[in-house]
């Protein structure tokens, strides 16, 4: 099968989560003999922002550490979708992606053969409807949504044909057990950001890692002075960016993680973790979550992680981890066999060309009717 992407980026996860699922994804594509071509703006803000604050060495280290997937650069105004989607089997567009692009190759899909989806992974359905509204999916085979709540917003309010859910997940051929030589006690990685999870990541970080006293690092970026005083005041050490294929040499050297979901998607749209859970799991370190609601059933909470209702029982749960060596253990070992039995890109992999058999199957009945 060959396959086409349009993607925000695939070279930089500069704030970008979306590159950590693309990469996994697209990497099993290709070792299970599929072609995949991946495009992405050339004036795109995550690597604008990447090469901004680190030059251009972390595209090098990108490619050593994804030798077998690339992405071309294009200009909206010149981009050639005769040429660049000649042959195409399938087309996935992802929702970071103008308005433009997505009509434009809706337009083309109108004319040709060949499946095409939009893929939604984030909050925007819920926080900003008429943005999501306004993209025209007239011509789309449907959404993959990557969880059930949002699949089924665009089936609810008809600004799709059909959705699926199409859930993130591990990367194991990057993200496993990496043990290291220990470096603290809790670290965690995740980005500061829009305020949608300001006074949660004092709640259920901040204030733990200074009532236990821990020694404790924080990478991420869009940290403003304010929160970088904040993590100072409590002893917390802030290491800035981190490529995210080196988070499991980081993991590797702490003895616990936590999980903080954004505001949105622990209020809004419950059942949808983001990926970072998944990576965690993956690695084998033991994880304590903020609140959100695993209305999907895509975990063992208690065994695979604990979960932390407020600031008290996250202070208790990561009190127990480092306390307790079984307690760590069994959570390290029950999370990484769930994400391997049940969550790595090769399965979404599959779950995709399910959906595009399930897809030609249907023409081909309409055809013959």
């Amino acid at each position: 099968m060959r396959l086409v992407i349009f993607t925000h980026s695939l070279i930089s996860d500069w704030n970008h989560g979306n590159a950590h699922f693309l990469r996994g994804v697209a990497t099993e594509l290709v070792c299970a003999g599929h072609e995949v071509r991946i495009l992405e703006p050339r004036d795109g803000w995550s690597l604008q922002n990447l090469t901004a604050e680190h030059g251009t060495s972390p595209i090098a280290a990108f490619e050593r550490a994804y030798p077998i997937i690339r992405s071309a650069s294009y200009d909206l105004a010149t981009l050639d979708l005769e040429a660049e989607l000649d042959g195409a089997d399938a087309v996935i567009v992802h929702e970071w992606n103008s308005h433009e692009l997505v009509r434009r190759v809706g337009e083309h899909r109108a004319a040709h053969d060949y499946q095409l989806y939009f893929h939604d992974t984030h909050h925007r359905s819920v926080t900003d409807p008429r943005a999501m509204a306004a993209y025209d999916l007239s011509n789309y085979d449907g959404v993959l949504a990557y969880g059930g709540v949002i699949r089924d917003l665009y089936r609810e309010r008809g600004w799709a044909r059909d959705a699926w859910t199409w859930h993130e997940a591990a990367d194991t051929r990057v993200f496993g057990p990496q043990p290291g030589a220990p470096a603290g006690d809790l670290v965690w990685v995740g980005n500061w950001g829009d305020n949608e999870r300001t006074e949660e990541i004092r709640e259920f970080l901040i204030e733990p890692v200074k009532a236990l006293q821990l020694k404790a690092k924080v990478y991420g970026v869009r940290y403003p002075r304010r929160a970088l005083d904040e993590l100072a005041a409590a002893g917390i050490e802030y290491g800035g960016w981190l490529p995210n294929f080196r988070v499991p040499e980081v993991f590797g050297q702490y003895r616990v993680t936590v999980h903080i979901p954004r505001r949105p998607y622990a209020r809004a749209l419950p059942g949808i973790p983001t990926i970072r859970p998944f990576e965690a799991m993956a690695c084998g370190i033991p994880l304590v979550s903020a609140p959100w609601e695993d209305r999907e059933r895509l975990f063992r909470p208690g065994r695979d992680f604990l979960f932390a209702r407020d600031r008290g029982e996250m202070i208790e749960q990561l009190r127990a981890v480092l306390s307790d060596p079984e307690l760590a253990g069994s959570l390290a070992a029950s999370g990484l066999e769930t994400i391997r039995t049940h969550h790595t890109c090769a399965h979404r992999m599959q779950e995709l060309m399910e959906i595009a058999g399930r897809n030609r199957e249907n023409a081909h009945r309409v055809l013959c009717v």
